[in-house]
This record gives structure tokens, sequence and C-alpha cells, in this order.
């Protein structure tokens, strides 16, 4: 059974790794490896201390994360931005994601009209979710080409 919850502070120790190693499997040659170390664990820490932040736990251990928040490209505090999500590689297709994108939709909802994400230009694993939980892909890009938007009207 997934439980998502607000993210705090002391969560940051845990989602560094999971974002480290959900980044490292599931881009693989499309991006740098990230590596987990003391800058990376306290930068999550702060972020995750912001608010805005979940984690998805199961069986008392975290398994995920989203974040929201006002958009940054373009820089629009009336656009919503799906920030993060992110599920550790041993809970894929589980059903973690999904939880954690409805919980992210919940709160985009509330707070904003439309929001907006990017992500990899070639990224077929995440352009289906998107697409599966109701995104819809713009012709936007940004870093020359490599990335792609997709918004979402509530």
């Amino acid at each position: 059974m997934v439980t998502i919850r607000p993210a705090d502070r002391d969560d940051g120790p845990a989602v560094a790794k999971i974002y480290v190693e959900g980044w490292n499997a599931g881009f693989g040659e499309l991006m740098p490896v990230a590596v987990l170390d003391d800058a990376r664990i306290a930068r999550w820490s702060d972020e995750l201390a912001d608010g805005n932040w979940w984690v998805a736990e199961v069986g008392g251990e975290i398994a995920g994360l989203v974040g929201i928040g006002p958009s940054r490209d373009p820089i629009d505090p009336e656009l919503g931005e799906l920030d993060t999500i992110t599920v550790a590689p041993p809970y894929w297709r589980q059903g973690i994601g999904s939880a954690l994108m409805q919980k992210a939709l919940e709160e985009l909802a509330a707070r904003y009209d439309e929001a907006i994400l990017w992500t990899l230009a070639n990224y077929p694993r995440a352009q289906n979710f998107y697409t599966k939980t109701g995104w819809t892909l713009t012709d936007t890009t940004r870093d020359n080409g490599h990335q792609v938007s997709y918004r979402r009207t509530f």
C-alpha cells in the first residue's frame, strides 16, 4: 500500500538517494551520471524544507517523490510547474508514480489554471507516462531541442 505524505527536511538523505538512483537508471546514456554526495543531500534537505514536496512510502520506506511550484521557464507565477517526479527503481511499474502524479495534479489544480513540465526530448518512458496522465506535448523546446514541454489545463 502506498502512502503519500508531505516531505520534510529529514527526508533529504532518502530523497537524494532515490533521485540519484532514478536519474542514473532512467536516463542511462542520455544524461551524465549523477553522484550522491553531501552537497546533493544538503540541497535536497533544503529544497524539501520549503514545502510543495511529497513522498510516497511503501512499508515505511520512501519509494518516490514529487514536487510542484510556480513555473520557472517561462517565469510565470500564474503558471504551475511539475518540478520533479521520480520513483526508486525497485518500485517502478507498481503504481507509485501514478499515485505521486495524482497528488501533484490535485495540488496544481488547487493553485493554478494551467501547468507545465519539461522532460528530455528522446525519453519515451517519461513521455508516455505524461501523456497517460493527461499532459499534452507542446511544440516548445529548450536546451537546443534536447528538452520538450508538456502542458495541462485544469
